[in-house]
């Protein structure tokens, strides 16, 4: 196998650059030297937003455990892409990443200067970061995952889960919760109240407003609320949770 093409920053300060950001109505600038300095941050960069791995998973996963990681230390989690400021801010949005902090690299200067910027001109996007994760110390690197040299868009090492497992080894990482709802159902209200009892965050999706009664009975396979889903399985209702967890 031939020598990546990516070397690990760990103990080098990250490049010194100003991000042009848009808030609401204005323009305002942001620079690394805001981000870092002082602060924990952990940082997660990807080749483009509203691409299928990075709104899948990769960014989810991050708002998912955010919690998580604020309880270890970390003041702030960034999402870095070389993408202008209003792509970055609608995704941000569509997915209701209110935990992430989209940071738009619109000229590549950021990653570059991490040597992490690749030609994805094959598939029309031009220059591109190649998919990599950090820890921030202070403005210093201490850790970083950086995704193996090969074809494609591997996404191994870079995920939500292995940068908690390196921040806190004995965290335990619950999986990842979808609860299908209806407003005023006493049974969602109690399989909401179990799992906040047993500390697993979820993903409520509310019939009439997220999806509708069609999209329940094709997803599930019943007719009533609630539905739950532990990491992608299919548990049922309140009293299903209830059972799963004794």
């Amino acid at each position: 196998m031939s020598a990546s093409r990516f070397t690990s920053k760990e103990g080098q300060t990250v490049p010194k650059v100003s991000f042009p950001c848009r808030e609401g109505e204005a323009w305002v600038t942001k620079t690394t030297e805001e981000i870092f300095s002082g602060r924990n941050v952990v940082v997660f960069s990807l080749p483009g937003a509203f691409t299928p791995t990075c709104s899948s998973t990769h960014l989810p996963r991050y708002n998912a455990l955010a919690n998580k990681f604020a309880k270890h230390g970390i003041d702030e989690i960034v999402c870095v892409s070389v993408n202008d400021t209003f792509v970055m801010n609608a995704w941000a949005a569509d997915q209701e990443a209110s935990n992430i902090t989209v940071i738009p690299d619109g000229n590549g200067e950021f990653t570059d200067g991490m040597g992490m910027l690749v030609d994805k001109a094959e598939l029309g996007f031009g220059k591109r970061s190649w998919r990599y994760s950090m820890l921030v110390k202070d403005g210093v690197v201490e850790k970083m995952f950086i995704e193996p040299d090969v074809e494609g868009d591997p996404f191994e090492v870079s995920d939500a889960d292995t940068m908690l497992a390196y921040i806190a080894p004995d965290e335990e990482a619950k999986a990842p919760v979808s609860l299908i709802t209806k407003p005023g159902c006493p049974f969602c209200a109690k399989a909401k109240k179990l799992l906040e009892e047993k500390e697993y965050d979820y993903e409520e999706i509310v019939l009439g407003k997220d999806a509708s009664l069609t999209s329940l009975t094709a997803i599930s396979g019943r007719e009533t609320v609630p539905q739950v889903f532990i990491g992608g399985k299919h548990i049922g209702g309140s009293d299903d949770l209830e059972a799963y967890f004794s």
